[in-house]
């Protein structure tokens, strides 16, 4: 029995899971603690992954090395790209997944992932010595050692659910909650606050009428999440219905808000904005006769049925009553219902760019303790959080991705630098460089970078040089094949564009608005030998060459201050010429370069200027 590790992980969920599998690939032996093994990466909420912003990091984590696209595919009963109709920066892949299957693949992932070592129990207290994470104790009273930790716990940390006035102490449904590591935290110096999500109620699909619903299948076309050939879906691809609430399902949940937590003062901790409850939907859009929702599948044999837009923490007698006033659910038999939990989180600007704290060196935060929701936001950080960790124990550099690089750059930069107000989503809009984090170069942007950290590998890397070898090929014949009018022609005429009047390259005749690459394949028959990914790479590289140069050149700009560095060089309450604020925020911040201290809320262009000056910039 192994006591010493290098990296310990605690919280068995989707930052846990990638954090732990990040170390020990790595090259760090990793102990991952969960309280049930037989949950791990557990879909608490909705049985999806990916979507608007989401779908791009789980791209991203795979370009790295991750596994969270892998096991996607593997556990996926529906796929669509959501958002075709708009620009490529703007398309989201997003997966129905069966998630008993899902929870399984990253439970023989774990197991199979050399240096990665599995404790069931509850982490109580940090061993901290001389200002050092060194390891953690349990509630079983067991003491296990490591060089770096890592907490991702989650909604368990005092975990408090209501349904109407009920209360229950837990994480999760039928799961304990975690106490002992809040409490000691405060007494070293951090901050904590509560938050607060929820859940909708789950339906038995045998008492739904379908009939009455709006059926909605996924995309024809065998796409996936990861970039890895091997990737595939494998169970029956399964449709989602859709349908709406109406005024008499309002008139239900208003009889019931004095018995909501929301509005009777039980709940006080922070909710999140963009994933409105029902209760508060009907509150907000008090105009709006109907909302819409969408009953989504669990497994692809289960009867499980989420019905997403229906988050509730009132009564369940109130629930049920509403349920029964929409035609397609008037009998349906609830399995359980929508709840909402509180727990602790901790304001991300504690943190460093790395996820490291900055008050216990060798310890580090990933997933909803920094105040973000989503799984694919905890993976993220979680896969971060774990590379760095390793780094730290063997002395390598640490991975700290830019907002010009990835999605989770975005992510990890406004946690640090702005901290959270509400639980942190991922949106497209967060972005300012949407253009050169498409999802579908995100192995060109982050797979050497996951190859240099140690944790993509040698294949993935081959594999990406062979396909940017086919996108450099199949790019070089379009601008060297001329296409003659009387040929070209008749697709320009389909499409409603002028016709050439001379002999024009194929690549110039692809830029035309509503010409595609598949449809040239029609006149240079070699465009069929390339695989559909190369096709689509280099159609929107040449379509989009302008807006990616232009936005690159200011990214590059941005770049020359963000490499400025500040550490401790200045004494920002001594600063007179700053404004009161801007001292303030610097001082309790302490950003590391003169970009991350022009992205803090309240730091002025002007007190940027101040900065380089004191600077001799």
């Amino acid at each position: 029995m192994k006591f010493n590790f290098d990296v310990i992980v605690v919280g068995a969920g989707h930052a846990g899971c990638e954090a732990a599998r990040s170390a020990a690939i790595c090259g760090c032996e990793t102990l991952l603690i969960t309280m049930d093994l037989n949950k791990v990466a557990q879909m608490s909420c909705n049985p999806a992954v990916g979507g608007i912003a989401k779908g791009q990091i789980v791209r991203e984590i795979d370009a790295l090395g991750g596994a969270m696209g892998l096991i996607t595919d593997a556990a996926s009963l529906q796929f669509r790209m959501l958002n075709r109709s708009k620009g490529p920066a703007m398309w989201s892949p997003r997966a129905q997944a069966d998630r008993m299957a899902f929870s399984a693949a990253w439970r023989r992932e774990l197991e199979s992932t050399p240096n990665l070592y599995l404790w069931q129990d509850s982490a109580t207290e940090l061993i901290v010595e001389n200002g050092t994470a060194a390891g953690v104790k349990t509630a079983w009273g067991v003491s296990f050692r490591a060089k770096a930790v890592i907490l991702t716990n989650g909604t368990f940390l005092n975990g408090l659910m209501h349904v109407g006035r009920a209360q229950i102490r837990g994480g999760r449904v039928s799961e304990p909650y975690s106490t002992g590591l809040t409490e000691q935290l405060r007494t070293l110096g951090f901050e904590a606050d509560r938050m607060k999500t929820g859940t909708p109620v789950r339906l038995d699909a045998r008492t739904i009428d379908f009939s009455l619903c709006e059926r909605q299948d996924g995309d024809e076309t065998a796409d996936k999440f990861s970039f890895l050939p091997e990737s595939r879906r494998i169970l029956r691809q399964l449709p989602c219905w859709a349908t709406k609430t109406n005024p008499e399902t309002h008139a239900v949940l208003r009889e019931g808000l004095p018995d909501s937590p929301l509005y009777n003062g039980q709940i006080q901790s922070i909710g999140p904005r963009y994933c409105p409850s029902i209760e508060t939907k009907i509150v907000t859009f008090a105009d709006k006769d109907e909302h819409h929702l969408f009953l989504e599948p669990e497994g692809e044999t289960s009867t499980e049925y989420y019905l997403n837009g229906f988050s509730s923490s009132l009564p369940f007698n109130v629930q049920m009553r509403a349920l029964q006033t929409i035609p397609a659910l008037r009998n349906a038999q609830i399995l359980r219902p929508g709840y909402a939990i509180e727990y602790d989180f901790f304001p991300p600007t504690q943190l460093f760019h790395t996820l490291e704290t900055r008050l216990i060196r060798g310890l580090f935060f990933a997933g909803q303790i920094n105040g973000t929701t989503g799984y694919e936001e905890a993976a993220g950080q979680g896969l971060i959080a774990g590379i760095n960790a390793a780094a730290s124990v063997r002395g390598t550099e640490p991975l700290t991705l830019g907002r010009d690089q990835a999605y989770i750059g975005v992510l990890i930069d406004d946690l640090v630098t702005k901290g959270v107000d509400e639980p942190y989503r991922m949106f497209t809009s967060r972005a300012e460089y949407r253009i050169l984090l498409r999802q579908d170069d995100a192995d060109s942007r982050l797979t050497p970078i996951g190859r240099s950290a140690g944790l993509a590998s040698d294949r993935r890397l081959e594999l990406l040089r062979t396909k940017e070898s086919r996108i450099e090929a199949l790019t070089d014949l379009l601008r060297r094949v001329s296409l003659r009018p009387e040929a070209v022609n008749p697709l320009l005429t389909a499409i409603g564009s002028a016709d050439a009047r001379q002999s024009t390259k194929a690549a110039d005749i692809l830029l035309r608005p509503g010409m595609t690459i598949d449809t040239l394949a029609s006149l240079i028959p070699d465009i069929a030998n390339f695989p559909e990914e190369v096709r689509q790479a280099v159609e929107i590289r040449l379509k989009y060459a302008g807006y990616i140069d232009r936005e690159r050149q200011l990214a590059e700009r941005m770049t020359r201050i963000d490499h400025i560095t500040l550490g401790d060089k200045l004494d920002y309450s001594q600063i007179t010429a700053l404004s009161t604020e801007a001292r303030q925020k610097l001082a309790a911040i302490r950003p590391q370069t003169v970009g991350h201290a022009s992205r803090i809320p309240g730091v002025s262009p002007a007190d940027i200027n101040v900065l380089l000056l004191m600077l001799g910039k």
